[in-house]
């Protein structure tokens, strides 16, 4: 009985130690952008660690080496349950120590880890446990722990305990593995008492935490957007967040600003009218991303679309825009229009799978910050889209800032270009991001910038229109490479844009 308990309990502490890894990189990428980047350097520290932790556990006597388990499984499960709890409050009130204490948070729990697995293999030798059956038993359940886990973790854990949460569960799964294993061999423990009493006082630490999970979590991202959060939730692909300061509600999305209801009008305007006034004849429209329903809304303006299908990749974030009042009013109801047809499905797989032809299409997704969304701005995308639109129709996408991030900007005008269309890049001023990028495309070289408007705007006129298709000197065109998909040289360029300006 005492092996076939030590054993099950690889299963767990190879559950929660992959469990920790994940959460790491997940919050990481959420707050610092780049998810390749971060999950592949978290990786390469907590093996790096475990390897570590695997050689120091040679020096752990025999006689100690069930004491020294039962004190690591409360070592990570103490620093492994807080840790995303830690990092989440420490980037929100002090972001500068942030990433040296997510290293060293990864590098202490990879470390203990690699201590786990030896000393249960050491202990079951000592037991007379023959080798092949030792390894082939202790590595089976590691590995079963590890696919769990990585099921689990984002199709449950994530989206509906959230990343804080899961660290204290997975935490105190630690500490039941402790407990479990002081209780199995009482007989042979020295100090037993004592360490009931820390697995007791680091479960009651831990199990607060989990309770309290969404009040840290509120304080956490009170301090990271400063105003209160009327909205939030964690879905399989990112972090929501809609904030409210008197009348000027914002979205945020994995920390990044999307709209303010004080200027949003101007974006929509901008990425919507310029290419909708060119085609009254238009009755289709495709609207890939656009989950607020903003862009929707002043597509409806036109009495002669008949048809708009938006595919957006998250459900949460069409439900929120479709149900909560305020956001609702927002949009004026848009995504439950009868002319609308809402499809949560990636962008890039819907149109492999689809056959409709659209007079225009609206393309307004998140910036190009990781490699995940740098894909819908690449050359087979584009190519892709090429074969949803009809002859004589209009393209336009959102292109991220042509002044703060240049070579992002005209890397998406050089994609486009690589296709085969005709460009019309164009820019406004938007106050809350600054000066801001589109670049309308046609299959033909057709295009002129509206004179007038058929509809009234609270932005867009003659003058205004004119102006955003004149580049000053300060953003004029620079010659890019497109961005293809092998290598998505359109992220590289944005992060390396944006990090100059925050410089």
């Amino acid at each position: 009985m005492p092996k076939k308990i030590l054993i099950l309990s690889v299963f767990v502490v190879a559950s929660c130690g992959l469990a920790y890894e994940l959460i790491a990189g997940a919050l990481s990428s959420y707050l610092l952008g780049d998810s390749i980047l971060q999950f592949s350097t978290i990786i390469g520290c907590y093996l790096f660690a475990m390897g570590v932790g695997a050689h120091f556990s040679k020096y752990v006597r025999d006689k100690d080496l069930l004491a020294r388990f039962v004190d690591i499984e409360l070592g990570v499960g103490l620093i492994g349950g807080v840790s995303a709890a830690t990092l989440f409050l420490t980037f929100s009130w002090m972001a500068a120590p942030f990433r040296l204490l997510l290293y060293v948070l990864v590098f202490l729990i990879g470390a203990l880890v690699g201590m786990e697995v030896p000393l249960v293999m050491r202990v079951l030798n000592s037991r007379q446990t023959e080798f092949n059956e030792l390894v082939s038993r202790v590595l089976t359940f590691d590995y079963l722990g590890a696919l769990a886990v990585s099921l689990l973790f984002p199709l449950v854990l994530a989206p509906y305990l959230g990343l804080v949460r899961t660290g204290f569960l997975f935490g105190m799964l630690n500490i039941g593995v402790a407990l479990w294993t002081i209780h199995t061999f009482r007989h042979e423990l020295s100090g037993v008492g004592t360490r009931l009493l820390r697995a007791a006082a680091v479960l009651c630490v831990l199990l607060a935490g989990f309770v309290l999970s969404d009040r840290m979590v509120y304080w956490g991202e009170h301090g990271l957007y400063g105003d209160e959060i009327v909205f939030s939730t964690t879905t399989p692909y990112q972090r929501l967040v809609i904030t409210r300061w008197k009348d000027d509600l914002r979205l945020y999305i994995n920390g990044n600003l999307q709209f303010s209801t004080r200027d949003e009008y101007r974006y929509h305007e901008a990425l919507v009218h310029p290419a909708l006034q060119a085609l009254p004849w238009a009755r289709s429209v495709l609207v890939l991303g656009g989950g607020d329903g903003l862009a929707l809304r002043e597509i409806l303006r036109y009495p002669n679309i008949a048809h708009v299908t938006l595919v957006d990749l998250d459900p949460a974030m069409t439900r929120a825009f479709t149900q909560r009042e305020e956001l609702t009013r927002l949009n004026q109801h848009s995504l439950s229009d009868p002319r609308v047809q809402v499809i949560n499905a990636d962008a890039a797989i819907w149109l492999q799978h689809n056959n409709d032809l659209f007079d225009a299409v609206i393309i307004d997704f998140p910036d190009p910050s990781s490699f995940a969304l740098g894909k819908l701005y690449s050359v087979p995308f584009y190519g892709m889209v090429n074969k949803h639109v009809a002859a004589n129709g209009l393209i336009v996408v959102q292109s991220t800032s042509p002044f703060f991030a240049p070579h992002a900007f005209w890397t998406i005008d050089a994609t486009l270009k690589e296709v085969g269309w005709h460009t019309y890049p164009y820019h406004l001023y938007v106050p809350s991001f600054g000066e801001w990028g589109f670049v309308l495309a046609s299959p033909q070289q057709h295009y002129q910038p509206p004179q007038q408007y058929r509809l009234p705007m609270r932005y867009l006129t003659q003058q205004t229109t004119a102006e955003m298709f004149a580049f000053p000197p300060d953003m004029q065109p620079m010659p890019m490479a497109p961005n293809r998909l092998d290598t998505q040289s359109l992220v590289r360029e944005f992060e390396q844009d944006w990090r100059g300006v925050i410089r």
